[in-house]
């Protein structure tokens, strides 16, 4: 029960953060996205539910607070959450570039994602111009993100299960 709500609330913080604070902030020209590295993060150390889970509510949040299609956020969280998941069984914890890698991957499937059904639906075919001017920004500013953010996880992971651990040995 703590697991949930401590990632529950690293989703609403990340949410606020990635929605409030990073567009006031003059020298991005893009923001990370906060919400793709803790779904694949989740996903990635702690198992397919876990990442299909915060996918779910990170898909929900972005889907109450834009417009659009209900549901269309959801949708590619839930799958990113649950493809990352699959990785678990490959996951050590001080083997970072896996989850850099994960990280461009998801990033690349994400914009192009939204490129397909945002702009390619509406007859804008200008892929190189959307790809210079926001996906590789952005997946720059994720990536890089994502050394910090991928260990404030995993580090706050480690010492839930130490924690439960200790919890469960006190029991007399």
């Amino acid at each position: 029960m703590k697991r949930a709500l401590l990632n529950l609330v690293l989703i609403i913080i990340a949410f606020a953060v990635q929605n409030s604070i990073f567009p006031q902030l003059p020298f991005l020209s893009a923001a990370p996205n906060l919400l793709l590295i803790l779904t694949f993060s989740f996903g990635f150390i702690q198992g397919k539910e876990a990442g299909l889970l915060c996918g779910l509510i990170s898909g929900i949040l972005l889907d109450l607070f834009y417009s659009g299609p209900f549901g269309f956020y959801t949708l590619i969280y839930i799958w990113v959450g649950y493809l990352n998941g699959i990785f678990n069984k490959y996951y050590y914890e001080d083997y970072i570039t896996l989850p850099l890698v994960l990280s461009l991957v998801n990033e690349l499937a994400y914009n192009f994602y939204i490129y397909i059904f945002r702009f390619l639906i509406r007859n804008r075919l200008v892929l190189l111009v959307y790809f210079r001017e926001i996906i590789f920004p952005e997946i720059i500013f994720t990536v890089v993100t994502t050394l910090l953010i991928y260990r404030l996880v995993l580090a706050v992971t480690k010492w839930l299960e130490e924690w439960e651990q200790r919890r469960d040995t006190t029991i007399v």
